[in-house]
This record gives C-alpha cells, sequence and structure tokens, in this order.
C-alpha cells in the first residue's frame, strides 16, 4: 500500500485549545502523524510518496469561497492587532443572534467556527493545503489503478464544513477527496467514517446529495461531542434521504458491538455500491486514547482493515484522529495491514 505524506503538517503547531474549562496543551499536535509515519516505515508497509499540489480549484468544490479566502488571511490579520498567539474565537452566532460575516478578525474567527477546538496559527493555512492535496494524491492513486492508497493527513479534516472549522479541522479532506473523484468520472462514492467523533461537517456537505453516501460509527451525540449531529434519526434530506446512516454508541462500546456496527455499515455500502470509497480512519476509539471513551484493543485494527477490505471496491483511506500517542502509529497502521494482508 502507498502512502502520501507531507513535512508541511508540522507547520500547523497550536499551542493550546480549551479542555475542561482551562486552555490546555493541544493534543492534536505534529508527533501523531511523525509516529504513524514512522510505524509505516517500520512494517514497510510501501512506498512514500510527496503530494501533488492540486491548487484551490478541488478545494472550492467543497467549500465556500468566503471561508476559504477567511483561512488564507485569518493569521495576516490576527498579527496585524499585535497579538502573536494562536487565534481563537470569541463568541458564536447562536439562537436569536444574526450571522452576519463582521470584519474584524475576532468576529471573523467566531463566525467561521464552530467550537474554540481549531487555533489558527501561522503556518495553519499551508499546512492544511498540504493535508487536502495529501488526500487528493490518495485518490489520484486509487483512481489510476491503485486497489488501496493511504493519506496520512494532518490536520484531520471531517469536523470542517463547507464554511467553519472546529475540531482540530480546517479543510474537510475526506469531503475533497470524494468531490474529486465525482468530478473524474466516479458516478457514486461511500464516505465511511470510523473516527471516534461524528464526522458533522462532512455529513452536513452530502446531506442533500445522492451521489455520496455517508456512513459514521461514532460516539452518541447525547454523551459526546460534537453533540448536536450524528443521531440515527439523520438520515439525510431531499434527494439525499436514505444517503446518510449514523451509529452513535454509548460510552464504554467494545469492539463486540463496534465490530457488528462496521460489519453493518458495510453492508450498506456494498448495497450502495459505490465506485469507489473514502474512509476517515481515526483510531480514538482505542481503550488508552485520552479523549475518547471506547473500548477496542490494538488487535482489533486489524480486523477493521480487513473487513473493509471485504468490500472487494477501490479505497481511499485518510487519516483523522486519534490521540493516544504511544499507539497511534500501531493501530492506525494495523488497520491498513489488515487491509492489506486480505486483499
Amino acid at each position: 500500500m502507498k502512502t502520501v505524506y507531507s513535512d508541511d503538517h508540522r507547520l500547523h503547531a497550536a499551542k493550546k485549545e480549551l479542555v475542561d474549562g482551562t486552555l490546555m496543551p493541544a493534543h492534536e499536535r505534529p508527533q501523531r502523524a511523525d509516529i504513524i509515519l514512522a510505524r509505516v516505515r517500520e512494517v514497510g508497509l510501501g512506498e512514500i510518496l510527496a503530494p501533488e499540489d492540486f491548487g484551490v480549484a478541488p478545494l472550492a468544490r467543497v467549500h465556500d469561497g468566503r471561508y476559504l479566502a477567511f483561512l488564507e488571511s485569518a493569521w495576516d490579520m490576527w498579527k496585524e492587532t499585535g497579538r502573536e498567539w494562536d487565534a481563537l474565537p470569541l463568541v458564536w452566532p447562536v439562537r436569536g443572534l444574526r450571522a452576519i460575516e463582521p470584519e474584524d478578525i475576532d468576529g471573523k474567527l467566531s463566525y467561521f467556527s464552530f467550537d474554540a477546538g481549531a487555533p489558527i496559527t501561522a503556518g495553519t493555512w499551508p499546512a492544511v493545503r498540504a493535508s487536502a492535496n495529501v488526500a487528493l494524491t490518495a485518490a489520484r492513486l486509487v483512481k489510476d489503478g491503485e486497489r488501496v492508497a493511504f493519506g496520512l493527513c494532518r490536520p484531520p479534516g471531517h469536523h470542517a464544513a463547507a464554511d467553519y472549522c472546529g475540531g482540530y479541522c480546517f479543510l474537510n479532506n475526506a469531503a475533497i477527496a470524494a468531490q474529486w473523484l465525482r468530478d473524474q468520472g466516479a458516478q457514486r462514492i461511500s464516505v465511511l467514517d470510523i473516527d471516534y467523533h461524528h464526522g458533522n461537517g462532512t455529513q452536513s456537505i452530502f446531506y442533500e446529495r445522492a451521489d455520496v453516501q455517508f456512513l459514521s460509527l461514532h460516539g452518541d451525540p447525547r454523551q459526546e461531542y460534537p453533540y448536536f449531529l450524528g443521531y440515527a434519526d439523520e438520515i439525510g434530506a431531499g434527494r439525499g434521504e436514505g444517503y446518510n446512516v449514523n451509529y452513535p454508541m454509548e460510552w464504554g462500546t467494545a469492539y463486540d458491538a463496534w465490530g457488528q456496527a462496521l460489519k453493518d455499515a458495510c453492508h450498506e455500502v456494498a448495497s450502495y455500491a459505490p465506485d469507489a470509497v473514502v474512509v476517515s480512519l481515526g483510531v480514538d476509539t482505542f481503550e488508552k486514547d485520552p479523549i475518547s471513551q471506547f473500548k477496542l484493543k490494538s488487535p482489533d485494527y486489524l480486523d477493521i482493515g480487513k473487513t473493509m477490505a471485504g468490500l472487494g471496491l477501490p479505497t481511499v483511506i485518510l487519516m483523522e484522529g486519534g490521540y493516544a500517542v504511544d499507539e497511534i502509529g500501531i493501530n492506525a497502521v494495523n488497520v491498513l495491514t489488515g487491509f492489506d494482508d486480505a486483499v
């Protein structure tokens, strides 16, 4: 299996995030990708490639133009106010407030985000551009005939919607890859999100579409972030009705129940009969993950890869979450080797 990777991920290195009512060292840090890459090399997974530059056009197929302009200019606007630390939002336009984009950078940060978990730094824009290029290059490999390719994306993407960031995510790598495959001629794409947290951004992007199926296995939003999407009754709307499938699971879920949900999701994918599958791979389902509440163990990830390979479909696997840094490399690469061994 080929891996696509860019050192530019290190340009985004947030110092703090808001957790438990206080600013804490960020869980989403460059070390995550470094550990996974080291494991890819250790097991001899396959060739490691640098990403191609696809430009901004594929991003604009998924994200609002004003939002992209904000991401590109936010740090310079923040720095012009004399602030050198990471940029975070101040207020959100919730119920009863007007959703009008402000001119001031503090207002823009608030308008284009849904939480305080996506700090913008001096290197955020080039890092997220590189992450999207990693996803697009992995998609191109699969389009050109590879059975599977791994995009070691960082920062992750599945919480980013068309016009807002949050949850460590700025550009929705999975959605960008899925849309690019559609634009290259694929008629139907399935996005299978197996991160611990619901892929709210991906769901919102494709919710009214029948050409991209979205399926997500995740912590129950009654208990777990992002709280306000991810319920089982969210099945899509309009032409997209029936093409959105959520599997919310309670804290403490172990692999017997989680694995059964994956098998059911794969059955849904097979029934949909897509031209390709884009996997949002999170390994924060691990029992030792510091911000998650599922109980999967390292050997379970081999079976996850095997189960997904059983679909027999061209597959783009893109990295999302996973924060138990001692095991993140083992768990992520177990999925990949489990997939490879089953092909």
